[in-house]
């Protein structure tokens, strides 16, 4: 995956890409070590272990390509300082339907909603973005209060 604009990424985001990173090049050694003794085993052809090694290898060295890509075109996010109104980097706390959820804005990269972080471009995030505490809106037919801004 090729990326040509800027990514934005939470100091945090941008930090736990990098682990990932430093991990997935950690691996490098063990995945080469694989292959080479899948190689003793003779015929690659009917070598199941020497086809398994080689594709985790694929994946790894793809994800390597795209983290290097993903920060290579990083704009880190900063949470925002005494505002009021949601924005990218904001923890958001809304009540919808009767249920409360708190949710922190985030890049598409960075976005994982069972972590309670929403991308910006996700159509909550959409909706989220310039409302202030008190705020209330219909999102898919549900009634939703913005309880609190940070």
């Amino acid at each position: 995956m090729i990326m040509k604009k800027t990514v934005k990424l939470t100091a945090a985001g941008k930090a736990d890409l990098e682990q990932e990173l430093a991990e997935l090049i950690g691996q490098r050694p063990a995945i080469a070590e694989r292959i080479a003794t899948a190689r003793a085993f003779g015929d690659l052809s009917e070598n199941q272990e020497y086809t398994d090694a080689r594709a985790e290898q694929k994946n790894v060295e793809n994800r390597i390509l795209e983290i290097q890509e993903i920060l290579k075109n990083v704009t880190i996010i900063e949470a925002p300082k005494e505002t009021d109104q949601v924005t990218i980097g904001s923890t958001v706390v809304i009540d919808m339907n009767g249920k409360e959820f708190t949710y922190v804005l985030v890049g598409p990269v960075e976005a994982n909603p069972l972590e309670g972080k929403i991308s910006h471009e996700s159509p909550i995030g959409k909706e989220l973005l310039g409302r202030k505490a008190g705020a209330e809106f219909d999102f898919n037919g549900k009634k939703v209060l913005v309880k609190s801004v940070a």
